[in-house]
């Protein structure tokens, strides 16, 4: 038996053992952030109201280290498309086994190109949330989830056999969209009464090339570029705010303000004038 093939690459073991150490400092970070609030909450120095307050803000200055870790550590992964169906397939195997939903899985093609880590982790996202929108529903015995790749995007259909009577509006769908609409990508629902709903999605695997937006004419603070850079590329409020570790009234706050200072009345126009 040839078992060459089986003996990762220098490169395949740099990236495991980077990984791997990545994770332990993760580990030993969050270990010592919950010792520091269990001793906060144990502390007879402090009452419980003060008790509860630093705790929180420890627990939330974890919270968003964590995500900015897990930005970086996702930007920089690729993962083959294969692989990342199969983490998908991993992902709804409880729903499979102990669910009512008949799932299918028609695996993408072998030879497909390699998702960058952040179109792998939304497209999985994606998958989820349409499925439980399905199961939630409660109207579909069978669900089809297909991906593909054409080189240029990942293609994802969702079908059930439902009453056929889902739209692009639904709330449950929303999360979706606004996934999708972060990643430029396009997302659209075709449904025949009483055959079923098709969901269609496509994502680039290739981020838009950017520019320095209005950098000669206005002056912006870095984090109104990078809330500006986020509703060029179609994100909402909530995914911009989600990001950004920030609240929707603070997105507000800047998108207003980069209105005033560029001089658009709208949304539209502001991203208009910035991929001028």
């Amino acid at each position: 038996m040839d078992t060459t093939s089986a003996i990762p690459s220098p490169a395949s073991r740099k990236m495991l053992l980077d990984h791997a150490r990545t994770v332990a400092e993760l580990a030993d970070r969050h270990a010592v952030t919950l010792e520091s609030i269990l001793a906060i909450l144990r502390s007879g120095r402090v009452d419980d109201r003060a008790a509860r307050t630093i705790a929180i803000e420890t627990a939330t200055t974890a919270l968003v280290e964590l995500r900015m870790e897990t930005d970086v550590q996702r930007s920089s992964m690729i993962e083959p498309v294969v692989g990342a169906f199969a983490r998908l397939q991993s992902d709804l195997r409880p729903l499979v086994r102990f669910g009512a939903l008949d799932v299918q899985f028609v695996e993408p093609p072998t030879t497909g190109r390699a998702l960058p880590g952040e179109v792998a982790h939304v497209a999985r996202a994606i998958v989820r949330s349409a499925v439980l929108a399905i199961v939630d529903a409660g109207e579909s015995r069978r669900v089809r989830i297909q991906w593909d790749c054409d080189g240029l995007n990942l293609l994802i259909g969702i079908r059930d056999d439902g009453t056929g009577e889902m739209t692009a509006h639904d709330d449950s769908l929303r999360p979706i969209v606004e996934r999708v609409s972060a990643l430029n990508g396009e997302f659209s629902v075709s449904a025949t009464p009483g055959w079923g709903s098709s969901l269609s999605v496509k994502i680039p695997l290739d981020a838009p090339v950017e520019s320095e937006f209005l950098e000669d004419t206005v002056q912006l603070s870095p984090r109104e570029r990078e809330v500006l850079r986020l509703v060029v590329s179609g994100a909402r409020n909530k995914s911009i705010a989600e990001r950004l570790s920030i609240s929707e009234n603070t997105v507000k706050f800047h998108v207003s303000n980069l209105l005033r200072k560029v001089g658009a009345s709208t949304r539209s126009e502001l991203v208009a004038l910035a991929r001028r």
